[in-house]
């Protein structure tokens, strides 16, 4: 069995890389819906069709967990597909599988909670509010996932979120780091004024702007503490496999990628970061 990694396209390298630190011997099959690539600006029923089929794909590779490691599938489809869909497709196939996503991770690392932690009555007890900055896609800003599940645990935090409609695509196509750098700052400027101050934190809330993570550092205040998704998944799924010793990661270190689009080499920003040549087979 397997670990299956599933985004829109190459952001979720961002988290595979760090999966495959964490869990050097596992066995792990990417997979990146290129054909259909970007998700932000999809209906929601467009993101759940689409995520789903991307999990029946991984898990007909051998894979028992999925991770959706795309904030945009993960806000709009996960619950819904977790509820309505898993628990049929389990008796299908005979075996227990999952699909877990990496937004429940993002907001323990943002709480500093668990996901199942009863919240406490503040009433006056609130002095002061911090405040956490999330940039993301247009349907991830939609689903209000971040403000909803923050707010739930923590009265003392508040979230703002600004949505990024171009960025993902613009990594994506492997835009230079010129005209990355201007968009980066225009929607830090953008959320700063909405706030009217600087976050205290900030959330990259799309896996596609761990590649990018330098300018916006460069864009926020010196020092400025970042959330970052793929630390917070790789812990979330060391958990997870310590807790359901019915799955296992594999012990191959079999590494395979797929993209429902163009298969071959990726542009030199993706190469870059994952610290070699990769390419894709055809999915």
């Amino acid at each position: 069995m397997s670990i299956g990694v599933f985004d829109s396209g190459v952001g979720g390298l961002t988290v595979h890389h760090r999966l495959v630190e964490r869990f050097p011997q596992a066995d792990f099959v990417y997979l990146a819906d290129q054909a259909n690539a970007p998700y932000g600006g999809k209906t929601g029923e467009e993101i759940v069709a689409l995520t789903r089929a991307g999990c029946e794909r991984l898990f007909a590779e051998g894979c028992d967990v999925v991770v959706l490691a795309c904030n945009t599938a993960a806000s709009v489809a996960l619950r819904r597909l977790q509820q309505t869909w898993l628990p049929g497709y389990r008796k299908q196939i005979g075996r227990p599988v999952n699909v877990l996503g990496i937004v429940v991770p993002t907001i323990e690392a943002a709480t500093g909670l668990p996901w199942e932690h009863e919240p406490e009555d503040l009433g006056e007890k609130i002095e002061k509010v911090e405040i956490i900055g999330v940039f993301s896609t247009p349907a991830t800003t939609n689903s209000r996932v971040y403000e909803i599940e923050v707010d739930k645990r923590r009265g003392d935090v508040a979230v703002f979120s600004e949505p990024c409609p171009e960025l993902a695509r613009m990594i994506e196509a492997g835009a230079s780091r010129e005209e990355l750098k201007a968009v980066i700052e225009g929607h830090v400027q953008a959320l700063t004024k909405r706030i009217g101050r600087s976050p205290d934190r900030a959330i990259l809330g799309c896996t596609h702007y761990e590649y990018v993570a330098d300018l916006f550092r460069e864009a926020l205040p010196a020092g400025l503490p970042v959330i970052h998704q793929p630390e917070a998944t790789a812990d979330a799924l060391q958990r997870y496999f310590e807790r359901h010793p019915e799955f296992s990661p594999g012990t191959g270190a079999v590494r395979r990628f797929l993209t429902t689009g163009q298969p071959g080499a990726q542009h030199s920003l993706v190469e870059a970061f994952w610290g070699g040549p990769l390419s894709f087979e055809k999915a």
